[in-house]
């Protein structure tokens, strides 16, 4: 249907969006053409369950699964190449560069073009690529069949010319549109000119406009174009002006108008305008409707000034207006977001004795309320009062109360809500994905989780409507972040149905990843696309960078974001509220909860816990119980994280007396300790050595029917190794297996850390052998116990040992720096401390706050003469020989190249030396088997140098030659190139027996 037939149609649907209560309209399926003149073929062909196809193909990944789609969705034209963009400047009579427009408008052009050539309308195109004439121009744009189209072609046409040559033509364009009925795509093309001009030239366009409108249209309809166009651009004042000549002239301004230009007067907080507007609507006319007074309490609310809110609520009567189910979603939603959700229950009943029938969003906006103050169980009964009244839930209202199980860590309750759900015909949606998954992965267990991606895929578990958004979720949650961004580009380029859900999908995904850069490259491809940010998509690109520490640019972004108007709420507040506790910035967490205030936003449950929390952790217990007394005053109910949040707060300040109060405190509330509580408890008796406490309070935890998980007998053996009692740490270890639960990586290194304080280093390589055993990957933390224990260790098997610590592939990290550093300074080495801290910074190393505090130490052992602990120049060698491991691994995994590779080759040669001297020792020739007669001696630098670029390169294909056709029984490692770097090389070699060479047990071969 063309696009002038539309009109009347789209102008009858014209209303003002204040609060919807309708689930978001679906994007119509693109149609893709394949050149511009020639003859293609155009369909829309449905995509109908794809998922039940992807059940008989279970060994594809899910990109070619997603490629499978596009194959029988799009097999006509597979073979055709995209259409290049060039073919559209033929058709423009001004130089203009492609990029005015989206890749979706441009898709949106060559489809119209083509049509119009079709049907025989190249001559119009011919004539107007010659020359730019206002009324060719909107003879074409009436040949697009939406409005979306045809504005697209004027953008295009008109391109970044602001000659007023093109003003003026254009403004004539609007006039002609406006003449045969386009008002809507007049108002658009005004609005994009006065966007281009800036305030600066708006009176140019005035001007324009006006001159000669009589020959075109009336003076209400260039008024109220010029009218529309500026509250479009959001310049008020000049909109104000506008209406001030309509008044002059006697011309009536259209209600719609005028209850836009309300709305634009509030939000920039022009409040007198606004009164003075209503005023005039009142004695000069049009009389205010119910959308009027709907505006205006919407804007009055979001402010915070609920009172004139509730007041406007009442004076509706008196203008013969009635408050309709949007004027109480309004006042229930303010009531939500300032905290009174008990207001808000009030008004749901006020509103059903008026016989005001509530929709899908009322009962969504208290449910989600409740959920965040902690209080699921009213909203379940919530949640059922709306079936007992004949309302069926939709998947919002699921979705919602299934997120507050999920978050009240209620894993059995949320899945019984979404079988419930499928049983009642209630299609999920990528949303219902997200918060299943997201629940399992955060408080569900790991098989769960697997499960559900699994079936996701393999059973269809998700309509048509949302499947392209759950499938770059479900890449987004198994960690193939590169491969969902790339299915989301192709997605596009393909002209598939997407939602904005899918690029937050994405942007959280590489937020919680740390890579922020990927998040913000997401963001402007789905502005680039025309899709608008949620609040959910400013949140997560705040939780990037609050990750990362970068507050200072969190914070800029939240100011450019609210300056821009995107949809800021207190969710992105409590981010950065959490960000700031995280960087131990308690003045900057102080004045954003006051900055937070002081803008509307109110703090809600989750806000109050972030803080008590961040309080509590900060030491400030003081502050943490005040906020939680507020936090109960204002009706907030605090949940189990908040009291928790506060005991442990007590508990690391050694008020342990003040805990368990506050936990009797808790459990007379109706809140049942759980497993984490008793965990903080005993946590704080181990703190403080009171380890029978501990006991007694573990045994008590078991009466009362709470299974204790690895955290407790992890916390216990912690408690017990502090205290050198390694028996008692034995035996809560053999305690651990009775109880069916198998010791993790921190059971390990917790036993491990408790030997090397003993200097016990046997039995810590001992565990360390059954950690192995048990097939379990050692951590940093498990190289930093073992390596802090080797420092203090005999030479002899201090040598040994690091030898078996290299072949696991050791990773430091700063912590392993630091603790190198301290012991150069324990032993009587300050100047090496220093000297190496020196070398560090020399490769941009990132040192914290530890860092410099030993360094500051080692500086002052210098300075103050101090009488130093004297070691043997054998020690002194092996601890340089430990540092540089260190060293080299950080200057060779630098992601930035180091810019004075003139130090670096010095630094290298100096660690030659280094070698050579540790290696020609007789001890350490004994130690590793030598003949003490043996020199060793570096490879010259001819031989280095002709050999550095290649680095086992060329002779590559043969190692992968004689291990297919010779049993493999060594690999030489370097002590030069290291085991790191030898191992990362030998995974790339194509062998069938890599992984059985990887697991075998190593032994060192010398010579």
């Amino acid at each position: 249907m063309p696009y002038q037939e539309k009109q009347r149609t789209e102008e009858s649907r014209e209303s003002i969006s204040i609060f919807h209560s309708s689930p978001q309209l679906r994007r119509p399926r693109r149609r893709v053409i394949r050149g511009v003149g020639h003859r293609s073929c155009l369909s829309m062909l449905p995509i109908s369950r794809p998922f039940l196809f992807l059940s008989r193909h279970h060994s594809l990944n899910p990109l070619s699964l997603i490629n499978i789609l596009f194959s029988h969705s799009h097999s006509r034209y597979s073979n055709f190449p995209s259409p290049p963009s060039h073919h559209l400047s033929q058709f423009l009579p001004l130089a203009t560069p492609l990029t005015t427009v989206t890749p979706r408008q441009r898709r949106l052009l060559l489809a119209g073009l083509s049509a119009a050539v079709k049907t025989h309308h190249a001559f119009a195109l011919e004539a107007f690529s010659l020359r730019f004439c206002p009324f060719l121009l909107v003879k074409i744009m009436k040949l697009f069949p939406s409005r979306d189209a045809a504005f697209a072609f004027f953008q295009l046409a008109s391109g970044d010319h602001a000659s007023d040559e093109t003003l003026h033509l254009s403004c004539v364009a609007a006039h002609v549109l406006a003449a045969q009925g386009l008002r809507l795509l007049a108002q658009d093309v005004v609005s994009w000119l006065i966007q281009r001009v800036g305030a600066g030239g708006v009176n140019k366009v005035v001007d324009f406009m006006w001159t000669n409108h009589a020959m075109y249209v009336s003076d209400f309809s260039v008024l109220n174009t010029l009218l529309r166009g500026f509250m479009n651009a959001g310049m008020s004042f000049e909109a104000l002006e506008i209406l001030h000549r309509m008044r002059g002239l006697g011309v009536r301004p259209g209600l719609s108008s005028l209850t836009i230009l309300i709305r634009l007067l509030l939000r920039v907080g022009d409040y007198g305008s606004v009164w003075k507007l209503f005023k005039d609507m009142v004695f000069k006319g049009p009389r205010p409707t119910s959308i009027t007074f709907n505006t205006m309490i919407c804007g009055f609310c979001r402010q915070n000034n609920v009172v004139v809110g509730k007041s406007l609520l009442h004076l509706m009567p008196k203008f013969m207006c009635s408050p309709d189910v949007v004027t109480f979603n309004i006042l229930i939603n303010a009531c939500c977001v300032s905290g009174r959700t008990s207001v808000a229950i009030d008004w749901l009943h006020l509103m059903l004795g008026s016989g005001c029938e509530p929709s899908h969003a009322t009962f969504t906006t208290i449910i989600h309320a409740l959920c965040r103050e902690g209080n699921v169980e009213e909203a379940r009964k919530l949640f059922d009062g709306i079936q007992d009244m004949g309302i069926a839930p939709n998947a919002a209202v699921y979705n919602t109360l299934m997120d507050g199980y999920f978050k009240a860590r209620d894993v059995g309750q949320a899945s019984l809500l979404y079988e419930e759900m499928k049983a009642k015909g209630v299609s999920p949606d990528c949303l219902t994905f997200n918060i299943l998954v997201g629940g399992h992965y955060k408080y569900g267990r790991k098989e769960d989780w697997n499960k559900l991606l699994r079936d996701s895929i393999v059973l269809g578990l998700f309509p048509d409507c949302s499947v392209y958004d759950v499938m770059v979720s479900w890449l987004c949650w198994a960690g193939r972040l590169d491969e969902a961004m790339k299915l989301l580009q192709e997605l596009l380029e393909k002209g598939l149905s997407l939602s904005v859900v899918a690029f937050n999908s994405v942007i959280a995904a590489y937020s919680r990843a740390g890579l922020e850069d990927k998040a913000f490259e997401a963001y402007h491809i789905m502005v680039k696309y025309g899709f608008t940010p949620s609040s959910s998509t400013c949140n997560y690109l705040l939780l990037g960078l609050c990750m990362k520490g970068w507050l200072q640019e969190a914070r800029i972004l939240l100011y450019r974001m609210l300056e821009k108007g995107f949809p800021i709420n207190k969710v992105a507040y409590t981010e950065l509220l959490d960000g700031y506790f995280k960087m131990n910035d308690l003045d900057g967490a102080r004045f954003l909860w006051k900055e937070m205030k002081e803008r509307g936003i109110y703090p809600d449950a989750v806000a109050f816990t972030a803080l008590i929390d961040g309080l509590s952790k900060a030491g400030d217990v003081k502050e943490a119980y005040e906020v939680f007394l507020e936090m109960s005053a204002i009706g907030f109910v605090p949940n189990n994280f908040a009291y928790n949040s506060l005991i442990r707060g007590l508990c690391d300040c050694g008020r342990m007396t003040e805990a368990l109060k506050l936990e009797e405190e808790m459990r007379q509330k109706g809140f049942l300790s759980d497993t984490f509580t008793f965990n903080i408890i005993i946590d704080g008796f181990c703190r403080r050595g009171q380890m029978k406490i501990a006991i007694d309070t573990f045994l008590y935890m078991q009466r009362i029917g709470l299974l204790p998980d690895i955290f407790t007998f992890n916390i216990l053996i912690g408690g017990y190794c502090r205290a050198f009692d390694m028996v008692g740490a034995g035996e809560i270890v053999s305690k651990m297996y009775s109880c069916g639960l198998d010791p993790d990586i921190t059971t390990y290194n917790t036993h491990m850390h408790g030997y090397c304080r003993m200097q016990k280093m046997n039995k810590a390589f001992i565990i360390l052998d059954q950690l192995i055993s048990a097939g379990i990957v050692p951590n940093t933390v498990t190289y930093n116990t073992v390596m802090s224990g080797i420092c203090s260790d005999i030479l002899h098997r201090a040598m040994i040992l690091t030898s078996k610590l290299l072949k696991m592939g050791f990773i430091p990290n700063v912590t392993t720096t630091n603790m190198l550093l301290s012991h150069l300074c324990k032993q009587g080495m300050p100047g090496k401390a220093l000297l190496w801290g020196q070398k560090l910074r020399d490769i941009s190393f990132g040192f914290d706050e530890i860092s410099y505090r030993i360094l500051d130490h080692a500086y002052r052992l210098m300075q103050d003469d101090v009488q130093l602990v004297t070691v043997t120049y054998e020690k002194g060698l092996f601890m340089d020989f430990l540092m540089y491991i260190t060293f080299d691994y950080f200057s060779r995994n630098k992601p930035h190249k180091i810019e004075n590779e003139n130090r670096i080759k010095l630094i290298e040669n100096q660690f030659d030396h280094l070698v050579e001297q540790f290696l020609n020792i007789a001890e350490v020739k004994k130690a590793l088997g030598i003949n003490e007669l043996s020199v060793y001696k570096k490879s010259s630098d001819v031989v280095m140098t002709a050999l550095h670029d290649d680095l086992m390169k060329s002779v590559k294909y043969m190692v992968e030659y004689l291990v297919r056709r010779r049993r493999c029984c060594y690999i030489r490692v370097s002590v030069r190139i290291g085991v790191m770097q030898v191992e990362a090389w030998v995974k790339t070699v194509k062998w069938e027996g890599i992984v059985e060479f990887l697991n075998a047990e190593r032994k060192i071969w010398k010579r």
